[in-house]
């Protein structure tokens, strides 16, 4: 039905840079909303960073100024600019996107991929 792939994970130091990447396939008319989410162990998933559809971006306290979320209409893509890393970053990153399907709304999670901000 819908498939998404993240790529871009890895190991970082303190201080570094990583670029997550998701595309977007499958059947649906549009994406609407596209967010990035991370989840350390024993915690709660957390939005980290949302692009709206006409590209309005929001951002979590904790990344704002540091992490910049974009997305490619063309190509149903939504990547994430992760600068300044720190070790509190450290986890695993999903994909996320609101889909418009024919007669109602929908959501799909990418497989997750992880991010490890390590000396």
């Amino acid at each position: 039905q819908v498939k998404l792939v993240e790529s871009g994970g890895g190991l970082v130091q303190p201080g570094g840079s990583l670029r997550l990447s998701c595309e977007v396939s499958g059947s649906f008319l549009r994406v609407d909303a596209m967010d990035w989410y991370r989840q350390v162990p024993g915690k709660q998933r957390e939005r980290v960073a949302r692009v709206e559809r006409d590209g309005t971006p929001i951002y979590a306290d904790s990344v704002a100024g540091r992490f910049t979320i974009s997305r490619d209409d063309a190509k149903n893509t939504v990547d994430l600019q992760m600068n300044s890393l720190k070790p509190e970053d450290t986890a695993v990153y999903y994909c996320h996107v609101l889909l418009v399907r024919a007669t109602a709304f929908d959501t799909a999670w990418g497989q997750g991929t992880q991010v490890t901000v390590s000396s």
